[in-house]
């Protein structure tokens, strides 16, 4: 591969794994399975691996998940939350249990002591006890800064507010998993259905949709609890093994879970491993697998970390939870850039505690290769726990009824000829007039990371763009409130709560709108970035297909997209009728007074008290730039321990490399 092409690919990488992490970790509502996520994580390190000078300061891999939400207080944790490592098979923990023998520098039959306990699938949670009382809680977030949920879990009872000591750490944080047990999750939803409320796809999405509640109360009147198992920064203590610090949780007052054991070699961790797989279905909560760690803290230590995990720690995964059932037939959805998904509806049944009707097929080329027939018998899983799924037809189940299935040429909403681009897998309708993907568009326009528009749910789109109320994005800053008092369902209060919800976002911040017009390729993070480079959206409009190549997160495929939608005369003036209906907010940029104005930063290594985040928002407000790779083009490499190749060629082409304290000194100036 290339140089330009594996930076091509990085990029493309980078985008999907950081969607994706923000779907999972923010907004609690994943679209890909964790083994899919694996293989991009996966081939992502290797290209950067490979390609080491293409390394971006904020690739995914230096992460753990996403950015927390804005409606809560951010709070930096003491220590970072890392994340696992994940093995799928018996024969992949096996090769983990080789490689810490390696790192621990013992021989291949040696017996490595392990701390095993389940892996319990809820939302990850951090408490701050200072001498020995509760002081802040605050969720994962990006493993660095999570969103502080205090008020949140005082209202969880099964948490102590005060450690059961009376010799308490100066200062510690306890890691853990808040979640709903199964019975109260299916209570809730049934309370939830008679209030006609959103019903919770599954337990983890309910435990973490009531701590995020601004509302303490709904947070109390919620079954949740929780399981505590892992420690971050700690004044005051330190224990040998984890097995000692497990006991000390149990007597400060923690829940912490009854299975756990203290295992003697990687087949004890087996045994473990199979006799709770056995037990999954009759325990009360949800779990997704098994944690192995080393038991002793210094050998964890020892075995020590790669980018985003522990060496001494992996994660043993259990397979997805599949069924089976019968395919009643096929239909196509539109997107809102054209695609024809087609989606198989099933007889309903219940996967994982969840009652599935319907699960993608992708495209035709899987339906293909699956061989899937309306009428099939097939084995369905919801991908992680989460997202229904054909994994495979029981050809034996066949009667000689079923039908082949065929994406139709025509798209099903608008009737216009859908087309295959060379080298896509993907058919789309080309009329962007189609009523369909104007409702996806709409929806996206509104949607959490975009517009923002609260409480505009897709059912509430569907009726508008039917009541012909939403023709047009600019429509939506033109109801009256008369018109949507006649659509069944609204009430004083609910039309004026929408109305006041949509007048909110008359003022938004220009990289909100640039990911609300729902551009092919381009996601929340891409639009932060042309955001920064252009500054305002007349420029943006302005700029040429090279002009957008030029930035370095943008790729020739993004590039091309960009410069097609701009182009287009119907785009252009829909953007005008919006633009005369929202002002935009220009990114905050200092660069004619900013220090570094016009310089090229590169970072690398671990900076001692700064993230590459908070370091790259201190040189942008000065006026500078960053890159992911040296060049002579650099003016500054700023590095932390670990630094690597990219300190060896700044020394080469003689790029001044910069400590912490020294770029913090610059910054007084």
């Amino acid at each position: 591969m290339s140089s330009k092409s594996a930076e091509k690919r990085l990029r493309e990488l980078e985008q999907l794994v950081e969607k994706h992490n923000h779907r999972y970790h923010v907004l609690d509502a994943p679209e890909i399975s964790d083994l899919e996520y694996d293989r991009l994580f996966k081939e992502l390190e290797t290209l950067e691996i490979k390609h080491p000078d293409l390394k971006s300061p904020t690739s995914p891999t230096v992460r753990v998940g996403g950015a927390p939400l804005e409606s809560f207080k951010k709070s930096r944790h003491e220590a970072p939350m890392l994340s696992l490592m994940n093995t799928y098979s018996e024969e992949e923990f096996l090769d983990f249990d080789m490689r810490v023998k390696k790192l621990l520098e013992l021989s291949d039959d040696a017996q490595v002591e392990y701390h095993v306990e389940l892996k319990f699938d809820g939302l990850s949670m951090n408490l701050t006890y200072a001498d020995g009382v509760l002081e802040k809680a605050a969720t994962r977030g990006d493993g660095e800064v999570g969103e502080e949920v205090t008020a949140n879990i005082r209202t969880i009872r099964s948490i102590p507010l005060r450690l059961n000591t009376s010799n308490p750490p100066k200062r510690i944080e306890i890691r853990g998993e808040v979640i709903l047990q199964i019975a109260d999750f299916e209570k809730l939803n049934q309370e939830q259905e008679k209030r006609e409320e959103k019903i919770f796809a599954n337990p983890r999405n309910a435990a973490a949709g009531s701590i995020r509640q601004l509302d303490p109360r709904i947070a109390a009147s919620r079954p949740l609890t929780a399981f505590w198992y892992g420690m971050g920064a700690a004044d005051g203590y330190q224990p040998k093994t984890i097995g000692e610090f497990h006991d000390t949780l149990q007597a400060w007052g923690f829940k912490t879970g009854k299975n756990w054991k203290i295992c003697q070699g990687a087949q004890a961790v087996l045994e473990f491993y199979r006799e709770i797989h056995a037990e999954r279905d009759s325990l009360p909560f949800e779990i997704d697998g098994i944690v192995v760690k080393l038991n002793s803290f210094r050998q964890l230590d020892q075995a020590g970390f790669v980018a985003r995990a522990p060496r001494g720690m992996v994660a043993f995964k259990y397979p997805s939870r599949q069924v089976t059932t019968t395919i009643d037939d096929i239909i196509i959805q539109v997107g809102r850039t054209g695609a024809l998904t087609p989606v198989a509806i099933l007889k309903p049944v219940s996967v994982g505690g969840v009652m599935v009707g319907r699960a993608t097929l992708h495209n035709q080329g899987e339906i293909d290769r699956k061989d899937v027939r309306i009428g099939d018998t097939v084995v369905v899983q919801r991908a992680g726990d989460v997202i229904p799924e054909v994994v495979s037809v029981v050809v034996e189940k066949r009667t000689g009824r079923e039908k082949k299935f065929e994406i139709p040429r025509e798209c099903p909403s608008c009737g216009t000829e859908a087309v295959l681009k060379e080298g896509e897998a993907v058919i789309r309708c080309p009329n962007r007039a189609c009523p369909a993907q104007f409702v996806e568009r709409v929806r996206h326009f509104v949607m959490k990371d975009a517009m923002n528009v609260e409480g505009l749910g897709e059912k509430v789109v569907e009726l508008l763009v039917e009541k012909k109320l939403v023709q047009k994005l600019a429509d939506l800053y033109r109801l009256e409130k008369d018109e949507i008092l006649r659509l069944e369902g609204f009430k004083e209060k609910s039309t004026q709560k929408l109305l006041d919800a949509i007048e909110a976002t008359r003022k938004t911040e220009l990289y909100r709108f640039i990911f609300a017009l729902g551009i092919r390729h381009v996601g929340e993070r891409t639009s932060k970035s042309l955001a920064q480079h252009f500054g305002s959206f007349d420029a943006l409009m302005q700029a040429t297909q090279s002009d957008f190549e030029s930035i370095h997160e943008v790729g020739t495929e993004m590039a091309a997209a960009l410069a097609e939608y701009f182009g287009n005369a119907e785009n252009r003036s829909e953007i005008a009728e919006l633009l005369r209906e929202v002002e935009l907010i220009a990114p905050r940029k200092n660069a004619e007074a900013g220090v570094f104005k016009g310089k090229v930063f590169v970072l690398t290594g671990t900076l001692p008290t700064l993230s590459r985040t908070e370091a790259t928002q201190m040189i942008e407000a000065q006026g500078g730039k960053t890159s992911s790779s040296v060049s002579k083009k650099t003016d500054f490499l700023l590095a932390g321990a670990e630094a690597g190749s990219k300190l060896d060629k700044a020394k080469d082409l003689n790029v001044r490399v910069l400590s912490e304290e020294e770029f913090l000194l610059l910054l007084r100036k």
